[in-house]
């Protein structure tokens, strides 16, 4: 049974020959659909019109047909197609969908999946023991996924509803005192003995330390700039790419007590030309972490001074540490740690208000302390390492 001329305005009714009865109706798009069910009376199913049609004018429409497509290959396809992802962000989302997501909600279709399912799912991982950090960044990356199914009217409404689950609360990390900062420069290699010293009292991120050359620093003003990093991926391959975020391509002040370290080590280590990587390996070849734990024997040391789980990133999150103690106000400390939020730095920040050459002073003052004047009056840290 057709519509009659002038009866129905939205979509049309037909009598199959079983006697029910069928819809079709136009999609946001202008393709007609129809409908996942039939009706055993013609007025409920003129009645499913007229909901249809509410939800397509108030925007609560959603494609039955695309919501029958499963949650690992719609998510598979939502990583290919963020193009602006870096690769190392592309790695960690597939490595996040195929351990944790996809072998228990891989093959449910987009439509079935609801916030119980969810709930479910993440207990499931924090059962089997996976730790907390992973499971937080498995919730937000399906919270993600789902979102953009949202967007795409496929699922009415994101099912990633349960609080806090995507938060991480990472353990604390060691914070050194800038005597054991020297004490562990001292210990690694010659040709490592800046790096420490640089990552920590610039608050560099390893891959940004790995990746800086020789016209990146300048000892005549006492500063850094963070141009480039290098990222490791699982598959051993080094990329060569911008900061992590727009806010980590900065220049940083440096404390002027690390200059003479620095000075000495372009002159020993480091190659004349502006491009030359002023860190490498004792071949020349491109520093990776996995080469610096072993050259510097880091297990070895990190237990000698005292912290035998100290990470290399701990350094950046020791200068941090002493550049909130200066007094910096959150944007300074932004600015200086390469963050565009400031959720970072607000974990630093104890007081307000200092420009970022205060913060190199006030570290070079802590270094002062820790290393005292020298009999000809100069710094007892440029006296060792000058």
């Amino acid at each position: 049974m057709a519509n009659r001329p002038g009866k129905r305005r939205f979509g049309s009714i037909r009598k199959l020959p079983s006697g029910r009865f069928q819809i079709r109706y136009p999609g946001p798009d202008g393709r007609m659909r129809t409908g996942e069910t039939t009706y055993e009376r013609e007025r409920d199913a003129d009645k499913a019109l007229s909901l249809l049609e509410a939800k397509l004018t108030e925007g609560g429409w959603t494609d039955p047909q695309r919501a029958k497509v499963k949650l690992g290959d719609y998510a598979a396809k939502w990583i290919t197609e963020r193009t602006n992802l870096r690769p190392r962000t592309v790695e960690i989302y597939e490595g996040l969908l195929r351990r944790f997501v996809a072998p228990h909600l891989g093959n449910v279709p987009l439509g079935k999946i609801d916030t119980a399912m969810v709930r479910e799912w993440r207990v499931t991982l924090i059962g089997n023991g996976v730790g907390p950090s992973e499971v937080a960044k498995s919730y937000r990356f399906l919270r993600a996924v789902l979102m953009t199914a949202t967007d795409d009217q496929i699922i009415p409404r994101n099912p990633c509803r349960i609080r806090g689950a995507g938060e991480e609360k990472p353990d604390e990390r060691p914070v050194l005192t800038v005597a054991k900062v020297f004490e562990l420069a001292d210990l690694v290699p010659e040709r490592l003995r800046a790096l420490i010293l640089l990552a920590t009292f610039a608050s560099l991120r390893w891959g940004e330390a790995a990746a800086l050359r020789r016209m990146d620093l300048d000892l005549v003003a006492g500063t850094v700039s963070v141009r480039q990093q290098h990222v490791e991926l699982d598959s051993g391959e080094l990329i060569v790419g911008p900061p992590k975020s727009r806010a980590g391509a900065r220049t940083v002040a440096i404390p002027t007590a690390i200059i003479p370290a620095l000075r000495d080590h372009l002159a020993e280590f480091t190659e004349s030309e502006p491009e030359a990587l002023i860190f490498t390996g004792a071949r020349g070849a491109r520093m990776r972490r996995s080469n610096f734990y072993r050259a510097s024997k880091w297990v070895e040391i990190r237990k000698k001074i005292g912290y035998p789980e100290l990470h290399f990133h701990d350094l950046r999150h020791t200068g941090n540490t002493i550049a909130a103690s200066s007094g910096a106000s959150l944007r300074d400390l932004m600015e200086r740690m390469g963050h565009d939020s400031v959720r970072a730095a607000l974990i630093y920040q104890h007081r307000t208000t200092e420009a970022d050459r205060k913060i190199a002073d006030a570290m070079n003052g802590k270094i002062s302390e820790v290393r005292p004047d020298d009999d000809d009056g100069s710094s007892g840290v440029l006296a060792r390492i000058g």
